[in-house]
């Protein structure tokens, strides 16, 4: 059979969650418009008749990293990038323009050994393209591949060639009886306060910050169907505490309502959902 590990690079919001949890075809990593959405690597496991992949969604490169959590999502992805694996997903979105940031991932790129195939992403959408930026890419990688993750769109060809570079293996990388979920290195916990980190960003969009996170206090199981989730947001400030509860509480209920609808469809259970807002300026800090 074969198997091995594919890691996921570009520049934020370019797709690699929404590709992964397409081929995985399952939600194993949070997205939303906001670039700090994934903070850390994620790994998931897809497996057919042909082997294994487990693919490592690292957090998007950052141009420049001025504050301390965006120096560690960039860290985060670099220590990815000189670890090993077998291939290199390079991910494009040609919806943006080439700009320095790109650069910089590419140079992270031209520094892998492992094989590499680009991936152009989004081609769902026609207008407001820059491809002919990246046409020059074309003489630098032999493997490219114009998919939509969104659509589920030419996702089969690029699986083939993964296929093609992992090498045999008399065993699998994982036995199926090991693992209960796709996402490999997410506990109940860090699966739970990441549904409700998305749904902060859906609610919030571009009024507030990076300044959030989720930490999951209790996981109870009530009875034989109910779950009780003890969780708080931590943000900064006290403004972006008024604006995460909202007037009357209406933001906070909605986002807690949003994340117990998709817990209570992940696990097949009824929740109770614990949510409070509270202030923490040094959450960052102890972020790994």
């Amino acid at each position: 059979m074969k198997a091995g590990t594919v890691a996921l690079f570009g520049r934020p919001n370019v797709g690699k969650s929404t590709l992964v949890n397409s081929i995985v075809g399952q939600k194993v990593a949070i997205t939303s418009p906001k670039p700090q959405t994934t903070r850390f690597p994620i790994q998931a496991l897809y497996q057919d008749e042909r082997g294994q992949i487990i693919f490592i969604d690292t957090p998007g490169i950052f141009d420049k990293a001025k504050d301390m959590l965006s120096k560690k999502i960039n860290k985060n992805a670099l220590d990815t990038a000189e670890s090993n694996f077998d291939v290199a997903l390079y991910i494009v979105d040609h919806t943006r323009k080439r700009d320095f940031e790109e650069g910089k991932v590419l140079g992270i790129i031209r520094k892998i050994t492992a094989p590499k195939i680009l991936v152009i992403n989004k081609m769902d959408v026609k207008e407001n393209t820059f491809l002919p930026q990246y046409k020059f890419l074309e003489d630098e990688f032999e493997h490219i591949y114009y998919i939509s993750a969104l659509e589920n769109k030419h996702l089969q060809p690029l699986l083939e060639q993964i296929f093609e570079f992992l090498p045999e293996r008399k065993t699998p990388l994982i036995e199926a009886s090991e693992y209960t979920y796709p996402a490999l290195n997410l506990d109940s916990k860090i699966f739970l306060s990441e549904i409700i980190r998305e749904k902060v960003f859906l609610k919030t969009r571009k009024e507030l910050p990076y300044t959030t996170t989720v930490v999951i206090d209790q996981i109870i199981e009530r009875n034989e169907t109910l779950t009780y989730i003890q969780a708080r947001v931590l943000t900064t400030d006290v403004r972006y505490r008024k604006m995460l509860i909202g007037q009357g509480a209406r933001r906070i209920k909605e986002i807690g309502s949003m994340a117990r609808r998709e817990i209570e469809l992940s696990t097949n259970r009824k929740i109770y959902l614990d949510l409070t807002v509270e202030i923490d300026k040094h959450w960052t800090q102890s972020f790994a």
